[in-house]
């Protein structure tokens, strides 16, 4: 395992993308170098500079402050969404996946209904409905979260379910809980991790897109989607204020997605 993560390059590479993400993250926590809500009209437009090292907006707020403050919503609607998503998917993907029968037609025909819609649009119909907001938001991505980890559940379900070991276990008397908490769920572990991996870039991209059309993080709370949108007005006067957000979204999207594919290639048993 040790030798293959030093040579798969996308682990290596999101690694490091990741790494850079907490680190502003925990930053973000501890101190910003400016309140990332405090405007001054005679200060807005400034360039990057010693004083302000991305800049300021068109509200003369502190850049740099406000990535700092957005990485705080990322990782608040990611981890909750995906939270959400995993929970409500691997209950469903185990009584699908281990019962089979009924209860694994009738879910999983729920599934294929709600993944019959994009999940963007679904996602706008229930913020729609629960109103705009970053816990709304969270929710809405996490609920279009569910048939992935529904359908990878239940295929490990249905696939450990039948080995020798867990018929084994069966025989002499374990209990269902039992058979899931200490047989089955440690094996599907690895296919859980990368798909949560993926699932939080996903969400990355959607909150982005959801707080551009004005429908995800509302103001004054700071959301590198938003600034985009803040952005674009100025987009040929003042660049680096749509640029900044746009790569810090592209970096932690692309660092997920490297993360995810290189953890899937170092946990597939086919390479080793």
């Amino acid at each position: 395992m040790i030798k293959k993560a030093g040579r798969n390059t996308n682990f290596k590479v999101g690694a490091i993308l990741l790494c850079l993400f907490l680190i502003l993250l925990i930053l973000s926590l501890i101190c910003t170098p400016y309140d990332p809500n405090k405007m001054n009209t005679q200060a807005k437009f400034q360039p990057p500079s010693f004083q302000h090292l991305l800049g300021t907006d068109n509200f003369g707020r502190d850049i740099f402050s406000r990535v700092m403050k957005g990485a705080q919503t990322v990782c608040f609607v990611g981890f909750t969404s995906v939270a959400i998503g995993l929970a409500a998917g691997f209950i469903l993907g185990a009584v699908s996946g281990y019962l089979g029968g009924p209860a694994d037609e009738v879910i999983m025909r729920l599934m294929d209904a709600q993944m019959a819609f994009p999940g963007i649009i679904l996602a706008l119909v229930l913020i729609t409905l629960i109103g705009p907001g970053s816990v709304s938001t969270a929710l809405a991505l996490g609920v279009t979260a569910v048939p992935r980890f529904c359908r990878i559940t239940r295929a490990c379900f249905m696939q450990i379910k039948e080995l020798d070991y867990i018929k084994a276990a069966k025989s002499r008397g374990a209990s269902v809980p039992r058979l899931i908490a200490c047989h089955i769920l440690p094996n599907m572990l690895s296919p859980l991790i990368v798909t949560a991996t993926l699932a939080f870039s996903t969400a990355i991209l959607a909150e982005a897109g959801l707080s551009y059309l004005g429908l995800g993080i509302q103001p004054p709370q700071p959301s590198w989607g938003k600034m985009l949108f803040e952005a674009q007005a100025y987009l040929l006067t003042n660049p680096w204020y749509a640029f900044i957000p746009g790569c810090m979204i592209t970096l932690t999207v692309l660092g997920f997605n490297l993360l995810g594919d290189g953890l899937r290639d170092l946990t597939d048993t086919k390479t080793l």
